[in-house]
């Protein structure tokens, strides 16, 4: 719990380096909070004409640009602009890609201090 709120807290911080660990970390409780709220939303039948989760929509809305800040983030930990987010397969497998071990150009390496 103490990646996502990691995360949360650098809210639209787009510069520096995260971890793998910060990352799925985050994508994991974002998974988890996404389906409890469908969940939720489904047994008190809040919007039962539609398919769609309104709870968990206004949850992926507010939580879209500390998203994209982690994404930045992570492409910058593998030495990749931010831009990369946009290339479908190649983002994912910079996701899953160990980050550079030394200082780069857009930061210190996050394991170091651990």
């Amino acid at each position: 719990m103490d990646w996502y709120l990691t995360v949360l807290k650098k809210y639209a911080v787009f510069i520096g380096r995260a971890r793998r660990k910060e990352y799925w970390m985050f994508f994991l409780f974002n998974t988890i909070i996404c389906f409890v709220l469908g969940f939720i939303e489904g047994i008190v039948s809040i919007n039962s004409d539609s398919k769609e989760s309104t709870l968990a929509n206004i949850y992926c809305l507010a939580v879209l640009i500390p998203a994209i800040a982690v994404g930045v983030r992570r492409m910058h930990d593998v030495g990749k602009s931010g831009w990369f987010l946009l290339i479908p397969i190649y983002n994912l497998i910079l996701a899953v890609t160990d980050g550079e071990k030394n200082d780069n150009q857009y930061g210190a390496n996050p394991k170091a201090s651990i």
